[in-house]
């Protein structure tokens, strides 16, 4: 077992939650701040530093990439365990992102019509980064607790907000420094942070994490169990597997229409937006912090709702049904922006859309996404509980994939605007659709729990806010 450092506490919790803490906050702002501008750098002109890409290739490009940071966890996660150790992981995953970061930040003029390549090495670099990065860092938090330590729930609190924070300061800073001085400057200044963050590490985790994450966790384990038996599945154990199956499903149909915001929409908010507010002309990357902003201010709103409620609150697959409605909600905004506001290559709605198209979305996440993550761990028979919470990232992959095929349709100049209410219009109905059913099928999913719905022990509003605050553990 992992020993727990004895260097005191702060704000009631041990100092190395804040390492971690800052840890994730620095590589989050890399990240997000990095995805904020992507898409935005592919499509600009050459002269302006960009690519020049067409709308399509670069919506298809912004798919596979996401798609490939959701899957590489999977092998990533299985080093740790059996290989290297969260912590070996984690550094090794952080120097890998840096590397990304400032290799796309290398200007074009140095790379002697090598421009493609190194950017694809870029994202390559980025990808097996956060494979070995993403997966570890949030088990080392629950490592700092003894079992059964209450302050654990209050502690992923904390955790998460760090996500969060990072997650609204990388596509302003990232943003800004692109939009001032050049797309790759953008690139660097979100690698600056992934630097931070791994020096954190280097330069304090002995002192404040001990010896957690620095055996692989299958060599812990293996004292644990001498048995090689393999039981085979009960009957409610099937039952709740069909559960996460059909949820996992569903979710793909949420997840395809919220993750059009860092390619559809960043685009939408970069051609078709008035950004203009008192003089200044806000980037169009900016947009992208609204999502983290909105769960900072709005989780603990939901998870009081959720504790007001007691015994009416939904169960889980009503809450998937309401997060659908939320997303199709999202989608009619745009489709009522654009139908109120005309048409033409040269129009610009009002921000006030886009900043009710995320507060739409994120409402959404809020009801899905801590669902999803606590659903798989509490009907996950124990022997498989990992490899069907792959199955769940798996189907956030897959989505990811899909939104940047769908956001590939946009098109260009004036034609994007009609194709623009045709996908805001597909998607919005699909949602809609896929929130009727899963309405449909909640009594059902239920009964195939077994009793794991609505029997657990009373929760307090900490507890319910920290599940609230998972949701960006899954992005």
């Amino acid at each position: 077992m992992s020993s727990i450092p004895k260097t005191g506490d702060f704000l009631g919790h041990p100092k190395g939650l804040f390492l971690l803490f800052g840890t994730e906050m620095w590589e989050r702002f890399g990240y997000y701040g990095m995805r904020a501008i992507l898409v935005l750098y592919l499509v600009a002109m050459v002269q302006d530093g960009g690519f020049g890409w067409s709308n399509a290739d670069a919506l298809s490009l912004y798919g596979t990439f996401t798609m490939a940071v959701y899957i590489t966890p999977l092998f990533g996660g299985w080093l740790a365990d059996n290989v290297l150790g969260q912590r070996k992981a984690i550094i090794i995953g952080g120097l890998l992102m840096a590397a990304g970061h400032f290799t796309m930040g290398i200007p074009h003029s140095a790379l002697a019509g090598q421009e493609v390549n190194v950017f694809y090495l870029g994202l390559v670099l980025l990808c097996l980064g956060n494979g070995l990065f993403k997966p570890n860092i949030s088990t080392m938090v629950g490592d700092l607790y003894q079992e059964g330590d209450q302050r654990r729930d209050g502690a992923f609190t904390i955790f998460y907000m760090g996500i969060n924070l990072g997650g609204a300061l990388g596509p302003l800073v990232a943003g800004a420094v692109a939009a001032s001085l050049g797309w790759q400057y953008g690139f660097v200044a979100a690698g600056i942070g992934m630097v931070l963050s791994v020096l954190l590490q280097l330069a304090l985790s002995n002192k404040y994490l001990g010896d957690i994450g620095v055996v692989p966790a299958a060599t812990l384990a293996q004292q644990r169990s001498n048995s090689d038996t393999k039981e085979p599945l009960t009957k409610v154990e099937m039952d709740r597997i069909k559960v996460i199956f059909t949820m996992s499903v569903f979710s793909i149909i949420f997840w395809m229409g919220f993750e059009q915001a860092g390619g559809l929409m960043n685009l939408f908010a970069n051609d078709y937006t008035n950004r203009v507010l008192m003089g200044f002309e806000i980037p169009a990357s900016w947009f992208q912090s609204l999502n983290s902003l909105f769960i900072i201010i709005f989780a603990p709103m939901v998870a009081i709702v959720w504790l007001k409620l007691d015994k009416r609150e939904p169960n889980s697959p009503v809450k998937f049904a309401i997060a659908l409605v939320f997303l199709a909600l999202g989608f009619l905004t745009m489709v009522l922006a654009l139908a109120t506001q005309g048409q033409g290559e040269q129009l610009q709605i009002s921000m006030m859309w886009l900043v009710l198209f995320y507060l739409f979305h994120t409402l959404g996440e809020l009801c899905l996404s801590p669902i999803g993550l606590s659903m798989v761990s509490k009907l996950a028979p124990l022997r498989l509980a990992s490899l069907l919470m792959g199955i769940w990232f798996l189907c956030t992959a897959i989505a990811n994939k899909i939104a940047g095929f769908v956001g590939s349709y946009l098109g260009e100049g004036e034609e994007a605007l009609g194709n623009a209410m045709g996908i805001f219009i597909g998607l919005g109905a699909t949602a809609l659709i896929s929130a009727v059913a899963m309405y449909l099928l909640s009594d059902r999913l239920v009964i195939w729990m077994h009793g794991a719905e609505g029997q657990a022990p009373i929760k307090t509003e900490e507890q319910i806010l920290n599940e609230e605050l998972k949701v960006t553990a899954s992005r």
